[in-house]
């Protein structure tokens, strides 16, 4: 599985730091205290500055080009053609193109994302940075921070409150911040999207500083309103009951890709599934019925147990292909979609009883 971190040849490392723990195929810098965000920016790779810079087309006219893999030497300045509204977004020390944005692209400086989240609670203790790095040849890059105080389900399973954010440098996308909770014991990754709830703000590039800031304080208390709500869900469903063939049925549903595949589960037509949905279907069930995670009091044979079986299935079970895809899918794609089509479903169940998977 490829890992797409940044290497560095100058420094000989790779764009990635974590605490305590190893992640991204062990590469990247592994410290045992939490660090500043100036210190993060450091051990993640990330003190470089991106800069802003006009495009030109060459003329194709009488000119002298000496071209290599990587640039085009213009014989004459004046043979070249300037590109109106468009500007390249270079890396300040690697001289590396990362993309082409319009005229009213305001690039977000690494140090700036941080300061987003140092703005959230001060930059004191209240918040720690865990993980940050960056991927491709820098074009975006990723911070997760950890929260005071945890979601509690029953005695001992505790749910760690931690902020995600991700921007890129190549006008692909928006500045994305997330509150994303994880489990403790198996660092399983929680999708916390609810219904009635939109538990990621995506800030356009063309924002001011001053807005973002605001944004910044909209985040936190939407995370705080967020994990009370969470903590309340989590507490009744650990004590609601599921059966084997019932908690069989709620991952075929939460899974199923499309309306037909609904339709075929209602009739019992198997031959209209796929090998491919029904493999996925079995190896999250699998992962419910063994995993050490789902063994515990608030997981064996629980509701939550069913919901945290299919956020832990993408989160430490299925082949993404590499790092990024996988981070695509746990926050936005597939993987998203799945963990809110499940808690939809656990809210239904817990709601309206087994019948309603029917």
């Amino acid at each position: 599985m490829g890992h797409n971190l940044d290497y560095n040849e100058r420094t000989g490392k790779h764009a990635f730091f974590s605490v305590k723990q190893k992640a991204w195929h062990s590469l990247g810098t592994i410290v045992e205290d939490y660090p500043t965000s100036s210190e993060a920016i450091g051990f993640a790779g990330l003190d470089f500055e991106v800069e802003k810079r006009p495009l030109f087309t060459p003329n194709a006219l009488g000119m002298d080009l000496l071209q290599n893999t990587d640039t085009i030497y213009l014989g004459n300045q004046h043979e070249a053609i300037k590109v109106n509204d468009a500007f390249a977004t270079v890396r300040a020390d690697t001289q590396q193109v990362l993309g082409v944005v319009g005229k009213d692209y305001q690039i977000v400086q690494n140090r700036d994302a941080f300061a987003f989240f140092d703005a959230i609670v001060g930059g004191g203790d209240g918040i720690k940075y865990e993980t940050a790095g960056c991927l491709g040849r820098g074009e975006r890059i990723f911070i997760t921070a950890k929260l005071p105080d945890y979601i509690r389900i029953g005695r001992n399973d505790c749910i760690e409150k931690y902020l995600f954010l991700s921007t890129t440098h190549d006008g692909s996308g928006s500045i994305t911040a997330a509150f994303t909770p994880v489990r403790i014991v198996c660092q399983n990754t929680l999708n916390a999207a609810m219904k009635n709830y939109v538990n990621a703000l995506r800030i356009r590039h063309t924002t001011g500083a001053s807005e973002r800031l605001k944004q910044a304080h909209r985040l936190m208390g939407m995370s705080n309103a967020l994990a009370e709500e969470l903590e309340q869900v989590f507490n009744h469903w650990s004590r609601v009951k599921i059966s084997d063939p019932q908690l069989k049925k709620l991952i075929q549903l939460a899974l199923a890709p499309n309306p037909e595949t609904v339709e075929a589960l209602r009739i019992g037509n198997p031959d209209a599934l796929s090998s491919l949905y029904l493999n996925t279907v079995d190896s999250v069930l699998d992962y419910a019925l063994t995993s050490d995670s789902q063994k515990m009091d608030t997981t064996k044979g629980t509701l939550f147990g069913a919901y945290n079986a299919v956020t832990g299935y993408h989160q430490n079970v299925k082949d993404y292909g590499n790092e990024e895809r996988k981070l695509k899918s746990v926050l936005q794609g597939s993987g998203m979609r799945h963990n809110q089509s499940t808690f939809d479903l656990c809210m239904g169940f817990a709601k309206n009883g087994p019948q309603m998977l029917n």
